[in-house]
């Protein structure tokens, strides 16, 4: 059984949020509801719960202020959110994980799921990430989170060489020859790397750190020679872009 608490301060959101994983989450229990954050600091300490659906914008105390306040427990927290998208990024830039309102049932699942199979908690240091990118404090980290089969990677953006797609995965091609395989496709890799204006994204299956960048070769779209010497291809769409950056 994974225990799970929602906090959130609209009743029908925490109602469609209750039908739906009941409906599709039979392993989840829900032992909770709250509608505002204090009430859920003293749920969480209470109750131990496995997830927390946590509600970002809300009144006196949102989400974001809620887990500073969380000293020592560290349960699962998947945020639920209307669009903003500031908040999203700073999200994405600490590989935790999110839901959209209205919430999809396929996309609670496949939330459901990674947190079911996932051997390890998310890192304290990927808390600090987002408070961080939340105060607008983006110099202070040059790290980014990311998620494995394991648990959670933390690397030096600069460390990276390049991201190659492998279907819903992402390889990561580090500096010291090591590779990593992140549970997360390359679009999302994209808009989590994004926050470094030397990533750049060259063809639907690479991403690279043109500060990695060896070599140029033209053609139709032409492609990179790496640091590492391996040869990443460069789609025609994206060659503009490309060139842009070295100008």
């Amino acid at each position: 059984m994974i225990k799970a608490i929602i906090i959130d301060d609209e009743v029908h959101c925490i109602d469609t949020l209750s039908i739906q994983l009941q409906e599709y989450c039979p392993e989840v229990t829900m032992v909770a509801s709250c509608r505002s954050a204090r009430d859920g600091m003293e749920a969480i300490n209470t109750l131990r719960p496995d997830i927390v659906f946590l509600d970002i914008e809300m009144p006196v105390m949102n989400g974001f202020q809620m887990l500073e306040k969380l000293k020592g427990i560290s349960p699962s927290i998947v945020f639920t959110t209307s669009f903003d998208q500031y908040a999203l990024k700073a999200i994405r830039f600490s590989a935790l994980d999110y839901l959209l309102k209205p919430i999809d049932p396929k996309e609670l699942i496949v939330a459901v799921h990674k947190i079911q199979y996932r051997p390890t908690q998310p890192l304290p240091e990927q808390f600090d990430m987002l408070f961080n990118r939340l105060q607008h404090r983006v110099s202070v980290f040059n790290k980014i989170a990311i998620p494995t089969i394991e648990g959670y990677e933390l690397v030096n953006s600069t460390d990276i060489i390049y991201c190659e797609a492998d279907d819903n995965y992402t390889r990561f091609y580090m500096k010291d020859k090591k590779k990593i395989t992140a549970t997360r496709a390359l679009k999302e890799v994209e808009e989590q790397l994004g926050e470094f204006s030397h990533f750049v994204r060259v063809h639907h299956s690479y991403m690279v750190n043109m500060n990695e960048v060896s070599r140029y070769v033209r053609g139709e779209g032409g492609y990179l020679v790496m640091s590492d010497g391996a040869t990443v291809n460069v789609s025609r769409s994206r060659k503009d872009t490309l060139l842009k950056w070295f100008e």
